[in-house]
């Protein structure tokens, strides 16, 4: 493995991991807030209804979001494949730890192990432009 790719995946996990915490914040803070909602007043027809669809979906959607920004940050482009396995994972991963709560140390295992998947297709690059000809 290159100095390159090397660099590449170091930047891959870090953006992953700091993606992972943020976007598990929103999404729990948001989780929180919509069952706040919904208790505080239980007699009300559609009381609670729409803030849970909104706190997953926005859980959801900043992952891509943020995994894009923050390699486009950092000078890195061909990111597709990065991004896209991120964007599926994340429902999955972060919907368990967000949705069923589990421990924190579970929270911070799922959270590790979001920023080890993500980071390896950080590593498939296409060859650059000049390297190519």
């Amino acid at each position: 493995m290159t100095k390159k790719r090397t660099a590449r995946w170091v930047r891959g996990t870090l953006v992953s991991a700091v993606a992972a915490v943020a976007c598990y914040g929103i999404w729990a803070s948001l989780r929180q807030w919509a069952q706040d909602v919904s208790a505080a007043d239980p007699d009300t027809m559609f009381a609670g209804s729409f803030e849970p669809l909104l706190a997953g979906f926005t859980g959801v959607v900043s992952m891509p979001v943020l995994l894009w920004a923050g390699m486009r940050a950092l000078g890195e482009r061909r990111t597709h494949l990065f991004v896209s396995v991120g964007a599926v994972t994340w429902p999955f991963l972060g919907g368990h730890v967000v949705e069923d709560y589990v421990s924190d140390a579970r929270t911070v295992m799922y959270l590790a192990l979001f920023a080890g998947l993500c980071g390896l297709p950080a590593l498939a690059t296409a060859p650059d432009r000049q390297q190519a000809r």
